[in-house]
């Protein structure tokens, strides 16, 4: 056995470090692989909630079904017709030609889309671990790996947004984060890396508008450290700007159709992304290519302050629209009903006040991470690495701080400093071994794993809330409408038009051929307020909309939690009647789904 371990200790000793954090990146991805296998991958038939990923599988399949590769229409959800979703292709491509690839080798399309449901976020995790310990590696040395290897191996798992049947794009996202922080690290001594940097970038910002903050600061990062480094940064400046503008370009003519090119739209990729992109990129290239703004920090900073104006002044001027909120356009109603229990969208005050066992779950890990840096910089100073992982860890914390989803982004990051932190910890222990060294290093690497605060957070909402033990939670955990088969006796019956709440709507496209109103999705403007009439109306008002509208069918799923807050805004409604058993005489009970988590009532307007 020993021989053994002396023949691999030599064959790593033998890898480039590129390639051991490959092997390190794949063995741990290969670990929660089989975790998953031996619980039998039970996400692929219970996403836990998770509407984007179910959506996004009805978006891939209806690709592979002949839907063109430009129209984004949802045509089963929302009003007739459908909708258009501000999703990428981006995202689409990769997941359907997995399932095509394996559907030819195997013959089944739905051997096909299981190995896509489990390979797609299995090789974003190895991705993005991959580019964490190889930050970290740079930013901490050697020391780090090991750690950043237990810190973001577990940290990434339990995110769970890498989980089988996660199709969503915030896993994608957060790669190629991680991935442009990463090749700028690496750019002084790897001249390809800075313009991989920016394609990075530019996908990053392709994919979706939540990572505009994090573009925003990487870019303001080269610029800066050009600023103060015109020499050491000149060429890693121009190639960031280069590879940033020349792939949105790529991007924007592989994924808008020419009828929508002059179409600015704020939350999905369009001209108004492309053209500030290219200007940004372009434009910084131009200035860190000629001497006349090179030569001296205060002509790098007139050609900056004119790149910079030129930027703010296209957006001020041909798109002022997309300066205000994400949600400033989004009906009133959908905000008080919808938005604003949204947990992903709340702010870290709001969390605060509803849940503040998961606060620690959420901003423990990021803030020691920040507090350790700042730390260090009172220590010996911010150098290169230093100045790229601080701003993005800071931004990715502040975006957190808005919006909640963003500490799935600050989590990853905080890996960094975190890995370096045990790593300088371990080396002191190895110096100077005693108990004491031994303990704190100890208690270092307890603190670092986000998964410690995780479950410390878990226990004290039980503890403290007694959720476990409340009937409604009970009733929750079990009957959510979360499962594949909750939906199987739907999924029997004649395609018609459904009417449900919005967190059944993804699961009812993916798991039955029936259309819905609604669905958690901020462009459904039409479709969730037909939803919220429907079921928040009184049941008069209700059977005009299901006439009208030709509905067949009323879903009602009691263990979401959805429901409480439609029946606590409207306890004269349809949803609340419903909900105390009051059933009106034009709806009558599918007898297949009695005594089942989701009830199905048949609409019979004959009576």
């Amino acid at each position: 056995m020993s021989g053994l371990h002396s023949t691999i200790a030599k064959r790593a000793a033998g890898l480039s470090p590129a390639s051991r954090d490959i092997a390190l990146a794949l063995g741990a991805t290969l670990v929660v692989l089989a975790v998953n296998a031996a619980t039998g991958f039970r996400t692929l038939s219970n996403l836990g909630g998770d509407n984007d990923s179910l959506l996004r599988l009805v978006e891939v399949r209806d690709l592979l079904g002949g839907q063109g590769w430009f129209d984004l229409h949802q045509y089963r959800m929302g009003p007739e017709g459908g909708f258009v979703m501000h999703w990428s292709r981006l995202v689409d491509a990769p997941i359907a030609a997995i399932i095509l690839a394996v559907s030819a080798v195997t013959g089944s399309a739905a051997i096909g889309e299981t190995v896509a449901r489990v390979l797609w976020p299995a090789l974003l995790y190895c991705g993005t671990l991959f580019f964490i310990l190889r930050a970290a590696r740079i930013f901490g040395g050697e020391r780090a790996v090991l750690p950043s290897v237990i810190i973001g191996a577990a940290a990434l798992h339990f995110l769970g947004i890498y989980q089988p049947a996660a199709l969503d794009h915030h896993n994608i996202q957060l790669m190629l984060a991680a991935g442009s922080l990463c090749l700028l690290l690496e750019a002084p001594d790897n001249r390809p890396a800075a313009a991989m940097s920016g394609v990075c970038a530019a996908l990053m910002l392709a994919v979706g508008m939540e990572t505009a903050p994090y573009v925003a600061v990487i870019g303001l990062c080269v610029a800066g450290l050009f600023l103060f480094d015109g020499a050491g940064e000149r060429h890693i400046a121009r190639d960031f700007g280069l590879g940033f503008a020349v792939v949105s370009a790529a991007v924007f003519f592989a994924t808008v159709p020419a009828s929508g090119w002059g179409e600015a739209q704020c939350d999905a990729f369009s001209v108004v992304q492309f053209a500030l992109a290219a200007v940004a990129g372009v434009g910084l290239a131009a200035v860190t290519s000629p001497d006349v703004f090179t030569r001296t920090r205060s002509r790098r900073l007139l050609g900056l302050a004119l790149l910079g104006v030129g930027v703010g002044a296209l957006l001020v001027l041909a798109f002022p629209q997309c300066l205000s909120a994400p949600y400033s356009g989004l009906d009133a109603r959908l905000k008080a009903d919808w938005l604003d229990h949204v947990s992903e969208a709340k702010s870290l005050l709001a969390l605060i006040v509803e849940d503040p066992a998961s606060v620690f779950a959420r901003y423990i890990t990021p803030l020691l991470a920040i507090g350790w840096m700042l730390l260090r910089l009172r220590r010996q100073g911010w150098q290169r690495r230093d100045i790229l992982v601080g701003a993005v860890l800071i931004a990715a914390f502040i975006v957190s701080v808005w919006q909640v989803r963003g500490s799935t982004f600050s989590i990853a990051f905080a890996v960094i400093p975190l890995s370096a932190w045990v790593g300088h910890w371990r080396a002191r222990a190895e110096k100077n071994p005693s108990t004491a060294a031994s303990l704190r290093m100890a208690a270092v690497w307890l603190v670092s794993l986000n998964a410690s605060w995780t479950t410390a957070a878990a226990a004290a909402s039980a503890a403290f809330e007694g959720e476990s033990q409340r009937p409604e939670a009970q009733i929750a955990s079990v009957a959510a409408c979360q499962h594949e088969s909750d939906f199987a006796v739907l999924a029997g019956l004649p395609a018609t038009t459904v009417l449900a709440i919005s967190n059944l709507g993804s699961p009812i496209l993916a798991y039955s051929g029936h259309r819905v109103f609604s669905g958690p999705y901020h462009r459904n403007i039409e479709g969730n307020l037909l939803a919220l009439d429907g079921l928040m109306g009184s049941p008069d008002q209700a059977r005009t909309i299901v006439e009208t509208r030709h509905v067949g069918l009323v879903a009602l799923c009691r263990g979401n939690d959805e429901n409480r807050i439609l029946t606590d805004r409207a306890p004269d409604g349809l949803l609340a009647g419903m909900m105390k058993g009051m059933v009106p005489d034009w709806l009558e009970p599918v007898s297949e789904s009695t005594g089942k988590p989701l009830e199905l009532y048949r609409v019979v307007l004959d009576r």
